[in-house]
C-alpha cells in the first residue's frame, strides 16, 4: 500500500453552476482522501475550476456581462460554497486564472516550442462547441459529434499544434507495460482501441480574434491557449511543478486521478503524451468512473436533465446524501439516479440499521445505568465472534477503498451494523435486566456501543458531521487521525452515553426534514 496520496477531481467549467455528476466525483475523492489519512497516509485533495474556453466565453455573452473575470470570480465561489455545503474537505481549490497556473502553462509552452515538440500549421476540422474538441469527418455520427451529439461546427485556421503523433508507439508500450496505470481495466482497453488507429497531432491554440478568452502563447500572444492544454497542466501546477521542485517529487508519484469515463481520452492519450513531452514523471493512477444517468441519459448540465446536489440535501441530510451516492455506484459503471431509492437506503441503511441502533444502545444505557457505559463483565461465544468481526473489519474496508470501491467498503461497515443489531437482539439486555442479571446486561450494551463507534470511524470518511454526532452521543474524543481507533476497546467503559433526536430522523421522499 502506498505511504501518500495525491487526489485529484477534473477541473469543473464553470460556465454553469454544480450538478450531480460534479458532486458525486468531488465526494467521492473526499472519501478517498479521508480513508487515506484514516490508514495514516501523507494525503493532499486538490480541485478547483476550469475558468477558459469557448463554452465559459459563450456563457460570459449570453450573460451580458462585459467582463469575463468578474463572472468566472462569481461562478468559482458557487463552487466553492456548493462543496463546503456538501463537507469537501479540500487542500487546494485550483483556478486556471491564477497567475501560479498561467506561469506554468506559458513556462511548459515556450520549452515545448523551443525543442520543437510545438509547430504551426494549418488547421481544418469540425469543432464541438460545447465539448470545446475538433473532430476528423470520420468521427462524426450523422454530422454531429460523437460525444455529445450536437452539431459541429466546420473551421479553417493557422493554429499551433503539439507534436502527439511521435508519443503513440511509446503510449501503447507504456499502458501494455504498465497495465494499472488506467482503471479500470476496461477504460485501459478502451484507451488501447483507440490507439490502434493513427493518432495525429493536437491542436493546442485558438486564434484571439476567434477567442480571446485564455492563457496567451508566449511565442506567439496573438494565439490563446486550447482550453485542454492549458486545464490538465492544473494537475502539476498544484504540486509545484517548475515552482517547487521539493514539492513536486514528494506528492507527483503518487499522483491519482479521478475523472468522469467521458474526458478519459483527453487525460489518457493528451495527458499522458504532454507530460512525455515535458520530461515529467506520469501520474500513479487514472480512475474513470462511470455517470449518473436518468432514464439512461448522461446527466449533465448541457443536456437539460441535471440534478442540483444541494437540493435533495434538504431533504435527506448532507450525509445522508453523501452516503446514498458513494453506496449506489459501483465502481467504473453507470448508475441510475432515482429518488425513491435514495429514500429506501436512507431508511433501511441509516434509519434503521445504524441509528436505531444507536437509540437502542443509548436509551437502554441511559436507563439502566444513568446514561453511564458500564464495564463489560462477562463475554462467550456470541461476544468473541463480535469482537472477531469487528477486528477484521479496517484491513477489509481499506482494502476495497484502495481498489476505489468505496460502495463495497460501506457495504462491509453496514453488514457489520446488522450482526451487531442481531447480536443486541438475541442477548435481549431488557429481558436480562428483568431477570436481574446486569452483568449481562453490562456486557452486552459495551460490545454494541463499541462496535456502533468502531463502524462510525470507518464511516466518518463518508459521513463526517454524522459520525462526529455519533461519537458525541457515545461520550467518546476520537484522535485527530482516528488512526489509532481502528482497535477494539477504544470506548472507555464510564463514558457519557446521551440519548437525543434520531440520528437520522425519519423522512418521506421530497419533504424536508424538520
Amino acid at each position: 500500500m502506498d505511504s501518500k496520496l495525491y487526489i485529484t477531481t477534473p477541473i469543473y467549467y464553470v460556465n454553469d453552476e454544480p450538478h450531480l455528476g460534479h458532486a458525486y466525483t468531488t465526494i467521492l475523492a473526499d472519501a478517498l482522501a479521508r480513508y487515506a489519512r484514516l490508514a495514516g497516509k501523507d494525503t493532499f485533495f486538490l480541485t478547483g475550476v476550469d475558468e477558459h474556453g469557448q463554452k465559459v466565453y459563450n456563457a460570459v455573452r449570453k450573460a451580458n456581462l462585459p467582463d469575463a473575470q468578474a463572472y468566472v470570480d462569481r461562478m468559482a465561489a458557487r463552487f466553492k460554497s456548493a462543496w463546503a455545503g456538501l463537507g469537501i474537505a479540500y487542500d487546494d481549490f485550483i483556478r486556471t486564472t491564477e497567475p501560479r497556473h498561467t506561469q506554468v502553462v506559458q513556462a511548459v509552452l515556450q520549452d515545448l516550442w523551443e525543442r520543437g515538440e510545438i509547430y504551426r500549421g494549418e488547421y481544418e476540422g469540425w469543432y464541438c462547441v460545447p465539448d470545446e474538441r475538433f473532430w476528423t469527418e470520420k468521427d462524426l455520427r450523422d454530422g454531429c459529434c460523437p460525444d455529445c451529439g450536437r452539431p459541429v461546427e466546420q473551421i479553417v485556421e493557422a493554429n499551433y499544434f503539439f507534436r502527439m503523433s511521435q508519443y503513440q508507439d511509446w503510449l501503447v508500450e507504456y499502458l501494455h507495460a504498465h497495465p494499472d496505470l488506467i482503471q479500470p481495466p476496461r477504460r485501459r482497453s478502451e484507451i488501447l482501441g483507440f490507439l490502434r488507429r493513427p493518432l495525429g497531432d493536437l491542436c493546442i491554440s485558438r486564434p484571439a480574434s476567434r477567442l480571446n478568452w485564455g492563457i496567451r502563447l508566449p511565442f506567439a500572444p496573438e494565439y490563446v491557449t486550447y482550453v485542454w492544454f492549458d486545464a490538465l497542466l492544473n494537475y502539476v501546477t498544484a504540486a509545484g511543478y517548475r515552482q517547487d521542485p521539493p514539492r513536486f517529487a514528494f506528492w507527483w508519484p503518487h499522483a491519482v486521478h479521478l475523472i468522469g469515463k467521458d474526458i478519459l481520452t483527453t487525460h489518457s492519450v493528451y495527458w499522458l503524451t504532454m507530460l512525455k513531452a515535458m520530461g515529467a514523471p506520469l501520474p500513479k493512477t487514472i480512475f474513470a468512473h462511470g455517470w449518473w444517468v436518468i432514464d439512461g441519459r448522461k446527466m449533465g448540465k448541457s443536456l437539460g436533465n441535471a440534478v442540483k446536489p444541494l437540493d435533495l440535501t434538504g431533504i435527506y441530510g448532507v450525509d445522508a446524501f453523501r452516503y446514498f451516492l458513494l453506496r449506489e455506484m459501483t465502481p467504473g459503471q453507470d448508475a441510475d439516479f432515482d429518488e425513491a431509492r435514495l429514500a429506501a437506503r436512507y431508511t433501511a441503511d441509516l434509519a434503521n440499521n445504524l441509528g436505531n441502533l444507536l437509540h437502542r444502545v443509548a436509551h437502554m444505557t441511559a436507563r439502566y445505568y444513568d446514561g453511564f457505559l458500564p464495564q463489560p463483565a462477562v463475554s462467550g461465544a456470541e461476544e468473541q465472534a463480535l469482537r472477531e468481526q469487528a477486528e477484521a473489519l479496517p484491513q477489509k474496508v481499506l482494502e476495497q477503498v484502495e481498489a476505489f470501491a468505496v460502495n463495497q467498503a460501506v457495504e462491509k461497515v453496514m453488514d457489520f451494523l446488522t450482526t451487531t443489531n442481531g447480536y443486541l437482539e438475541r442477548a435481549a439486555p431488557w429481558k436480562a435486566a428483568k431477570a436481574g442479571e446486569m452483568e449481562r446486561v453490562a456486557t452486552s450494551l459495551y460490545f454494541a456501543a463499541e462496535a456502533l463507534r468502531l463502524a462510525g470511524v470507518l464511516l466518518a470518511p463518508v459521513m463526517p458531521e454524522r459520525s462526529a454526532e455519533l461519537f458525541r452521543r457515545l461520550g467518546w474524543q476520537p484522535q485527530a487521525s482516528l488512526q489509532g481507533d481502528l482497535r477494539w476497546g477504544a470506548l472507555p467503559p464510564g463514558s457519557r452515553v446521551q440519548t437525543g433526536a434520531p440520528l437520522f430522523p425519519r423522512v418521506e421522499a421530497g419533504i424536508p426534514q424538520t
